[in-house]
């Protein structure tokens, strides 16, 4: 689903952001990628998103060379892409059910599949009940859901995490990791998970270790 191929990122200033990634994810995995701040996770994500391009190296996406895409195709390519990020990035004046339909109206999605799929994906993520609460009305882990529902409704192949219980207490964060292997699982998605926590990276099928830009070990 995701190839890394020779990938190096230097920056304008000359520093790299991350150096010769090899780096092979299959359909299906959850993988881990860990490093300390600085260590070239945020390069990656937004190598990922295609938030940026490669100085050298290819990155391949669900068969989709992300190099050789014009500016036009990107939002082709984010479609495979669920994100969900440590501050949750909701729309402060659109209700839970308002922030979810958004993601499907971007892709313009009919609205009696907005109307299906919405309150479905809510339910899964034990938010079918707030639906018409605003995110100041939440709490983090509520708000974090509702970022993870939002990331999932459009049934994305790929999901990628950033952070995404950076602002969360250690039960709240167990209970949104262990929402996040469940939904993976019931949407057979390949998920990829960004962290600094070394401990919580204990639940990945595979850890990937970056230091200094490089693969470590």
């Amino acid at each position: 689903m995701i190839r890394l191929n020779d990938v190096t990122k230097v920056y304008p200033n000359g520093s790299k952001g991350v150096e010769g990634l090899n780096l092979h994810i299959k359909k299906g995995d959850f993988v881990f990628i860990v490093g300390s701040s600085g260590s070239g996770k945020s390069t990656l994500i937004k190598l990922l998103l295609k938030e940026l391009d490669p100085t050298s190296g290819e990155i391949i996406i669900n068969r989709v060379k992300t190099n050789e895409l014009s500016r036009r195709q990107i939002p082709y390519l984010r479609r495979n892409l669920g994100v969900v990020f440590q501050d949750f990035r909701l729309l402060p004046n659109k209700t839970v059910y308002e922030n979810v339909a958004f993601a499907m109206r971007v892709i313009e999605a009919p609205s009696r599949i907005i109307r299906r799929n919405v309150p479905a994906v809510l339910a899964l993520v034990g938010l079918g009940q707030k639906g018409r609460s605003y995110p100041n009305q939440l709490s983090g882990g509520e708000q974090q859901r509702t970022a993870l529902a939002r990331a999932i409704v459009n049934n994305p192949p790929i999901l990628i995490c950033d952070e995404p219980t950076g602002n969360l207490d250690s039960k709240t964060s167990a209970d949104v990791l262990g929402l996040l292997q469940r939904t993976s699982r019931e949407f057979d998605q390949t998920l990829v998970m960004i962290t600094h926590n070394n401990a919580i990276a204990q639940l990945a099928d595979r850890i990937v270790r970056i230091e200094d830009g490089k693969i470590a070990g």
